[in-house]
C-alpha cells in the first residue's frame, strides 16, 4: 500500500521541460551528484566537459551518446558526461542555438540571423522531409531534398561550426569548476572518515617539530 506510484509518460515529459522544484533545484542536485561520484577529480572534470561540449552541437537526439563517446575518448567519467549533457536543456537550448547559428553564419559568410522559433521550425521541417524520403523507399512517393539542402546550408552547418568555439569555452569553464569542487568534497570525506576511525587527518594532525 505504501509502494510509490510510477510516473506517467506525461509526467516524465513535464519534468524534462520543467523539473519539479524548478531548474534551480535541478542544478543543485546535479552539482551534488557530480561531486559525489567515486572517481578521480580530473576524470570527472573531463566527463562533465565532454557532456557540456556536446550540448553545443546540433546533434539533437544523440547528445547523450555523443557525450558518452567523447568522454570515453578523453578518458573521462561516463556518468559525469551524462550529467554534463544536461546543460543542454529546454531552458538553455534556445540561447545556445541562436548563439551558435549566428556565430556560424557569420564565420561562413551566410547573411541574416535566426530566432529560436525559426531554428526549431527548420529542424522540424528537415526531420519531416527526411522521414518522407525514408518512406519513399517503400512506396511510390518521390524523394525531395530541397528543405534538407536549405536546412544543412542555412542551419545545421552554421550551428555545427558556430557551436565549436562557445562549446569549447563552456567545457573548459565547467572542467575547471568541477575539479576543485570534487577534490574539496573528497578531502572533506577523507577527513570525516579519519575522525570516525580516531586517526587525525592531514588537516587535524599537529605540525611536526622542526627543531
Amino acid at each position: 500500500m505504501f509502494k510509490r506510484k510510477p510516473r506517467s509518460y506525461s509526467q516524465i515529459a513535464s519534468d524534462i521541460v520543467y523539473p519539479r522544484g524548478g531548474w534551480g533545484r535541478a542544478a543543485r542536485y546535479i552539482v551534488h551528484r557530480v561531486r559525489r561520484l567515486p572517481d578521480e577529480p580530473s576524470r570527472i572534470g573531463r566527463g562533465v566537459a565532454a557532456g557540456v561540449f556536446i550540448s553545443f552541437t546540433p546533434l539533437f537526439g544523440v547528445h547523450l551518446l555523443g557525450g558518452l563517446a567523447l568522454a570515453w575518448v578523453l578518458r573521462g567519467n561516463l556518468f559525469a558526461a551524462v550529467l554534463g549533457s544536461l546543460v543542454g536543456n529546454p531552458v538553455t537550448i534556445p540561447f545556445i542555438a541562436v548563439t551558435s547559428v549566428g556565430l556560424g553564419r557569420w564565420m561562413l559568410g551566410v547573411p541574416g540571423s535566426m530566432s529560436p522559433g525559426v531554428i526549431m521550425a527548420a529542424f522540424t521541417a528537415a526531420g519531416g522531409q527526411l522521414w518522407h524520403n525514408f518512406m519513399s523507399i517503400f512506396d511510390s512517393r518521390v524523394a525531395e531534398w530541397d528543405r534538407l539542402e536549405a536546412f544543412f546550408n542555412g542551419i545545421f552547418l552554421p550551428y555545427l561550426v558556430g557551436g565549436f568555439i562557445p562549446g569549447v569555452i563552456a567545457a573548459v569553464i565547467f572542467h575547471y569548476l568541477t575539479v576543485p569542487l570534487v577534490r574539496a568534497y573528497h578531502r572533506r570525506k577523507a577527513q570525516r572518515s579519519a575522525r570516525r576511525n580516531g586517526a587525525p587527518s592531514a588537516v587535524d594532525a599537529p605540525p611536526e617539530d622542526g627543531g
